[in-house]
């Protein structure tokens, strides 16, 4: 399982595909940015969404509760602010990405040399979104084409079981180590509020169970007492990590 798992991996990897902005229907946006403290620190995130929606995008943080018709994760863009080293100047530009981190867009770089943190940042990001705004964004309604479609021959060779995942365990939104379930070809990828992608989730025939894999560690994710474990093997020693989920 692990070696046609890292097989699918490897061909998405290196098998190319193009899509537009367009053919995405809404953006997700995380609390924090890896340059930041806090979350909405500065008022980044509120500005964020602010600029998207006056950009036409539908948008919505990573912890709302979304409507159903953006439960595909796949269908949506998930945006990222980055930050340039700049003497005595703040530069900021804008990635919008698809549910595999595969940049599917990058603005031009705005500046501004304003001292404040929260006025620079917020002029910064509003000269990023300057580009973002000329795309013109109209979702096309055409569905997004996902790499690990055209591996569909390895994909084929593993296990079909339920996607669904029935009486999982509560999430905790309050939980700062909170986790986001994105579905993918065989099973989740688990992200955190950056995003960055944690943890990789392979199906198997329980739905309150998964082949798991978090830094390079294979072992499995289990459902017991409304709470979610990674269970793997370290030094012959059984480890069982609580794992906070909202799939």
């Amino acid at each position: 399982m692990r070696i046609k798992f890292l097989l699918i991996a490897l061909l998405v990897s290196v098998i190319g595909f193009s899509q537009s902005v367009n053919d995405y229907k809404a953006v997700i946006i995380p609390l924090k940015y890896e340059f930041i403290k806090t979350d909405n620190q500065y008022r980044l995130a509120t500005s964020t969404k602010s600029n998207l929606v006056k950009a036409g995008f539908k948008a919505f943080y990573v912890n709302e509760e979304i409507p159903a018709e953006f439960s595909d994760r796949c269908q949506l863009l998930y945006i990222d602010v980055k930050k340039e080293n700049g003497f005595l100047v703040t530069k900021l530009f804008v990635q919008l990405k698809d549910c595999y981190g595969k940049i599917i867009y990058t603005s031009e770089i705005g500046k501004s040399k304003e001292k404040d943190y929260e006025i620079a940042y917020r002029e910064a990001l509003d000269q990023a979104f300057v580009s973002v705004n000329a795309l013109h964004y109209k979702y096309s309604g055409n569905a997004v084409v996902t790499s690990t479609a055209k591996v569909s021959n390895a994909a084929a060779s593993l296990p079909v079981v339920s996607a669904a995942v029935v009486a999982a365990p509560v999430a905790d939104v309050s939980d700062p180590n909170l986790l986001y379930a994105q579905p993918t070809e065989n099973g989740y990828q688990l992200i955190d509020k950056t995003p960055k992608v944690v943890m990789k989730l392979l199906k198997t025939s329980r739905a309150d169970s998964f082949i798991a894999i978090k830094d390079g560690i294979q072992g499995t994710l289990n459902a017991k007492d409304n709470q979610w474990f990674f269970e793997y093997y370290q030094n012959d020693k059984m480890v069982s990590e609580k794992i906070s989920v909202k799939f």
